[in-house]
């Protein structure tokens, strides 16, 4: 297994530009939030509202692109692939973000489901999408964000199909890992969170679900993304769903930080 600091240089240099499902499964990886510092309060509102969606790892100060979890880390070019919002609208794919940032932008790492994924693949619970080398299936639900400022939209969700008498030991799994997301939202039918195509995700690739298996959800951090649709912002920065940053922490890690800080 490479190393972070190894898997983001070869982000950086473009050898890398797909899912990082599967990469350093001992490490924390996080979604990307960039908005200018105008907004910022709001969306940490937003996030704050929405813990399960949108569990905040860190928060960088304006202009600042390199992050405490990745001293080693430049948050412009060390992710496979960005999506730039204008005025609420996908206005572009991009590989690096180095001449769009601005002094005032504030960076937000939010907690990604990636990180229990080694956890569960250790319970005994294999993952597909890693299995297949594809990227997670992601969809928007009918259930609402709590909302902030300008920011409201659907919670999104993740979905891993899961053996029938699996799934209570999948939700145990992941419970304990609150910071990045901790157990599932549903489990079972799609359609009872508002999901009416379960072979055409809104993100990520669909995946098998098997005659002995039900497709288990999790709160999802590309929940930011329809919210700042709707917030209709000049500029936002993210990333491409399933193209992560992957830090230097394990959730070891976070867990001894949150504990310094009282959190």
């Amino acid at each position: 297994m490479n190393s972070p600091d190894l898997e983001r240089r070869r982000m950086r240099n473009g050898e890398w530009a797909t899912s990082t499902a599967g990469l350093c499964r001992s490490y924390l990886q996080t979604n990307l939030v960039i908005l200018p510092k105008n907004e910022a309060e709001h969306f940490a509102a937003f996030a704050a509202k929405n813990p399960k969606a949108c569990p905040v790892i860190e928060e960088m100060p304006p202009g600042v692109y390199t992050p405490e979890s990745a001293p080693s880390a430049d948050i412009r070019t060390d992710l496979p692939k960005y999506r730039v919002y204008r005025d609420g609208k996908l206005a572009e794919k991009r590989s690096d973000i180095q001449s769009l940032w601005k002094d005032d932008f504030v960076t937000f790492l939010i907690g990604c489901s990636f990180t229990f994924e080694e956890a569960l693949v250790q319970g005994g619970i294999p993952l597909r999408h890693i299995e297949e080398q594809k990227n997670v299936a992601m969809y928007r639900t009918t259930r609402p964000a709590e909302e902030a400022g300008p920011f409201s939209g659907p919670l999104v969700v993740s979905m891993r199909p899961v053996k029938t008498g699996d799934v209570q030991k999948a939700a145990e799994i992941t419970r304990k890992y609150p910071e990045v997301h901790g157990g599932p939202v549903h489990a079972g039918n799609p359609e009872e969170i508002g999901i009416t195509s379960i072979e055409s995700p809104d993100y990520g690739e669909a995946v098998e679900i098997k005659e002995d298996e039900v497709p288990v959800f999790w709160a999802c951090g590309v929940t930011p993304q329809a919210a700042l649709l709707n917030a209709e912002l000049p500029l936002v920065i993210t990333h491409e769903p399933g193209c992560m940053f992957i830090t230097d922490w394990t959730y070891e890690d976070l867990q001894k930080r949150n504990k310094r800080q009282g959190l």
